[in-house]
């Protein structure tokens, strides 16, 4: 039985209460055509006057206002204080891709909160995007069209190891950790494909490839994506 609260066969937009630059949202929007927000996100889609079809979070930081105008039907309070509010809505969220807009910039705990969401919900294929960079958890495999040149950048948030071609630097035979090797700055030679044996890799790419990325993501077969972790152990409550 489906327990999602939202159940999309299309992409969907997520945003949240971070910083949101002039043009996110209408390029989000273009390629991932419902809205979310997380908690306080609400009051930035309002304020663009833009329809939600949920928000999802504990509701600590959404404005008493923003909660007035919004249907009691599409706020949905999960009160746990053991996440943030970035995985309270993404694992509510079934669809082949969600862009997220307002989760990069302003806190640094908040970002790098939500790249561990990345990594805790594998089975969520999401697209982050950031001022310059869009970032996302590399699937199993994948294929990008890219011009010689373009920096792309592999971090590691576990052991992995993998196989490129289409990198100047191939990373066939390197065991990447967090306290060791990285691919920070490598740069593509033409169309890339990696492959990854954990779902522990982070790409960072820059984000004028935006659309080229989601289109390919949003297009992955059912034996590049990965499965649902098993429930993590908490830590403290998450703001």
């Amino acid at each position: 039985m489906n327990t999602k609260i939202i159940d999309k066969l299309t992409p969907v937009t997520l945003v949240g209460g971070g910083a949101v630059g002039d043009g996110d949202l209408q390029a989000a929007l273009a390629l991932a055509p419902t809205c979310v927000a997380a908690d306080s996100g609400a009051d930035t889609v309002l304020a663009a006057g833009i329809e939600l079809s949920a928000v999802i979070g504990d509701m600590d930081s959404i404005s008493a206002e923003a909660q007035s105008r919004l249907p009691v039907d599409i706020q949905h309070k999960i009160s746990e204080q053991m996440s943030t509010d970035f995985d309270k809505a993404l694992r509510n969220i079934a669809a082949p891709l969600v862009i997220a807009v307002g989760f990069c910039g302003l806190r640094i705990d908040h970002q790098l909160a939500a790249l561990h969401t990345l990594v805790m919900r594998p089975d969520v294929t999401c697209l982050m995007l950031g001022a310059e960079d869009i970032i996302f958890l590399c699937p199993r495999q994948f294929d990008l069209p890219m011009a010689a040149g373009t920096r792309v950048s592999l971090f590691p948030m576990g052991p992995v190891k993998g196989r490129s071609t289409g990198l100047e630097w191939p990373i066939d035979g390197l065991a990447f950790a967090p306290d060791g090797v990285s691919g920070t700055s490598n740069r593509a030679t033409g169309d890339v494909r990696i492959e990854v044996d954990q779902p522990a890799m982070l790409c960072i790419l820059p984000r004028r490839f935006m659309a080229a990325v989601a289109e390919s993501l949003a297009a992955l077969p059912a034996s590049a994506r990965w499965p649902a972790r098993a429930a993590p152990h908490r830590g403290p409550p998450q703001s």
